[in-house]
C-alpha cells in the first residue's frame, strides 16, 4: 500500500551534466511507469482535479484509458479540451492546479497528472495521432492575433467548429512565448512546440507570420477590407518593466524578455548560430518568478556564476517549486530579502557591480503578501557584470493605440470579459497576457477557450 501513496519517480538529467547543455532536464515516463502512476488515480466521481484545470480536461477519463493501456484514447480525451497537451504537461503549475486538488494528495502524494498528460501527448506526437477535424466549414471568417498559447487555443477550438480561421503573428516564427520565452531545456522547440502547432494547422487553421497588427494592418482593416466577422487578440505581454534605479541604462543590463528571446528564438546557445548574447561571468537576475528562473538557468548554461536577487523570502518566491529546486541543483545562489538600489557602472559605461540592501517583511500589502521594507544601514555590493531584470511585463500598447473603441486599464491591459473574452469594441475579443499582464501558459489557454466560445455565440447571434 505504501507505494500507492508515493508518485512513481521521474528520470532527470543530472544537475552537473545538464548545466553544460540545453537538452531537456526532465525525461518523462516510459509506458510501464505511466501505467503504474495512472493506477494510483482513484477515479473520483466528482473530480476536484478537473475543477483545478483552467481548460477543464477530463482528467479521470484520460487516466482511466492509460490504466488500461489505451494511450491513443487517453490522448483523444485530452485533446477534446487542450490544443497543446505536450506543452502543458511540461510547463503548467500543476502543483497549484489539478494536482493541488487531487484527493490522493491528502494522505500521500497527488497523482503526477502533468507527467501523465506529457506521456500521452508525446506518444501522440511520435505516432502522428491527429486531432479530429471538423466535418465541414461553416462559412464564417475569424482572425486571431498572436500565435502564443492563447491564440493557438482559440484558433483550434474555432476550427473544430468549422470556422475559417487565420492567425496573424508579428514574429517570423510561430509559438509566441513558447518559442521566445521558455528555454529549450524546459520545452524543446522542434520536438514539441513545432509539432503541436502542426496539429493546429491540421485542423485547417491558416497562419501568416511577420504581420504586426497596428503597423502592417489594423483591426478595423481586418473587418472592413478582409471580411473577418470577429477578431481575437492574444498578443501577449512583451513590454518589460524596469526599476528606475541609477545605472539601469548601462551596457550589460537586459530585460529577461530580451535575454531569453536572444537565447531561445535566436538560438544564441547553439554554436552554429552567431546571435550576439552577452554571456557574462557574474550574472545577477532580479526577480523571483518562473521567468527569472529561466533567465538564471540559461545564464548558468552559458557559463556564468549566477545570483537571483529577490526582495521577499523563500516562502514568497512566485516561481514553481520545481523550477527553484532545479535552479538550486544547478548551482544558482539565491540572495533573498535583498533589493537592488543602484547598478554600478565603470568608466566605459559597462556594469561593474550592484548596490543592494537587505529587506525584512512588514505588514501585508494590498496583494495580501507581507510588504518588504529596507533594513537601514544594511547596504552592500554584489560583484556582477550582467544584470537581468525580470520584474514582469505589460502588453505592448500598439494594438490598443491603433484601435478606436478598445478600452484598456491603467496597466495598459485590454479590458475583456472573463467569461467570453468580449472587449468594449463590438466583434473584438481578447484574452491571455494582453488582458491579464504576464501570467501562465495554461491561464492564457483557458482565456483562448473562453474567447472561442464567446466568438461562436456572437457570430451565431448575428
Amino acid at each position: 500500500m505504501a507505494d500507492m501513496l508515493k508518485k512513481v519517480p521521474v528520470r532527470e538529467q543530472e544537475a552537473k551534466v545538464r548545466v553544460t547543455n540545453f537538452e531537456e532536464v526532465c525525461e518523462g515516463y516510459n509506458q510501464e511507469e505511466a501505467i503504474r502512476e495512472a493506477s494510483r488515480c482513484l477515479g473520483c466521481k466528482n473530480a476536484k482535479c478537473i475543477q483545478g484545470c483552467p481548460v477543464a480536461i477530463d482528467i479521470p477519463g484520460f487516466i482511466k484509458e492509460l490504466q488500461e493501456g489505451n494511450i491513443k484514447e487517453a490522448y483523444k480525451v485530452i485533446s477534446k479540451s487542450s490544443a497543446l497537451p505536450a506543452v502543458c504537461g511540461r510547463v503548467c503549475p500543476q502543483e497549484t492546479q489539478c494536482e493541488g486538488k487531487c484527493i490522493r494528495g491528502i494522505k500521500g502524494e497527488p497523482v503526477s497528472i502533468g507527467k501523465l498528460e506529457r506521456f500521452a501527448a508525446d506518444y501522440a506526437l511520435e505516432h502522428d495521432i491527429r486531432p479530429e477535424c471538423p466535418k465541414e466549414k461553416n462559412g464564417h471568417k475569424v482572425a486571431v492575433i498572436g500565435s502564443g498559447p492563447s491564440g493557438l487555443t482559440c484558433a483550434g477550438d474555432l476550427a473544430k467548429q468549422g470556422y475559417d480561421v487565420t492567425v496573424f503573428e508579428a514574429l517570423h516564427e510561430l509559438g509566441g512565448v513558447l518559442v521566445y520565452g521558455i528555454p529549450e531545456f524546459r520545452l524543446p522547440k522542434e520536438k514539441v512546440v513545432a509539432k503541436e502547432i502542426e496539429k493546429v494547422k491540421q485542423l485547417g487553421v491558416k497562419f501568416e507570420t511577420n504581420v504586426v497588427i497596428g503597423k502592417s494592418t489594423t483591426i478595423d482593416q481586418l473587418f472592413e477590407d478582409e471580411g473577418f466577422e470577429a477578431v481575437y487578440i492574444g498578443s501577449g505581454a512583451g513590454l518589460p518593466m524596469f526599476m528606475g534605479i541609477p545605472g539601469e541604462n548601462a551596457n550589460g543590463v537586459f530585460s529577461a524578455n530580451e535575454y531569453l528571446t536572444r537565447a531561445n528564438l535566436m538560438k544564441a546557445f547553439d554554436e552554429n548560430y552567431d546571435t550576439p548574447i552577452f554571456a557574462g561571468t557574474n550574472v545577477a537576475v532580479v526577480g523571483g518568478g518562473n521567468v527569472a528562473m529561466d533567465a538564471a538557468r540559461v545564464a548558468a548554461r552559458l557559463g556564468a556564476s549566477v545570483h537571483v536577487v529577490y526582495r521577499r523570502g523563500e516562502a514568497e518566491l512566485p516561481a514553481r517549486a520545481e523550477e527553484v529546486h532545479h535552479a538550486r541543483e544547478e548551482g544558482i545562489i539565491f540572495d533573498l530579502l535583498t533589493n537592488p538600489k543602484e547598478i554600478l557602472v565603470d568608466g566605459n559605461g559597462y556594469v561593474k557591480g550592484m548596490k543592494v540592501v537587505k529587506m525584512q517583511l512588514g505588514e501585508p500589502d494590498a496583494s495580501g503578501r507581507r510588504r518588504p521594507e529596507e533594513i537601514p544601514g544594511s547596504e552592500y555590493e554584489i560583484k556582477t557584470d550582467t544584470v537581468i531584470m525580470s520584474l514582469g511585463t505589460s502588453p505592448n500598447p500598439l494594438i490598443s493605440s491603433t484601435t478606436k473603441g478598445l478600452d484598456i486599464n491603467r496597466w495598459k491591459c485590454i479590458i475583456a470579459d472573463e467569461e467570453n473574452g468580449q472587449t468594449t469594441k463590438e466583434g473584438v475579443f481578447a484574452g491571455g497576457d494582453a488582458v491579464t499582464g504576464a501570467a501562465t501558459v495554461i491561464l492564457a489557454m483557458g482565456a483562448g477557450k473562453a474567447g472561442a466560445k464567446g466568438i461562436d455565440e456572437y457570430i451565431k447571434s448575428k
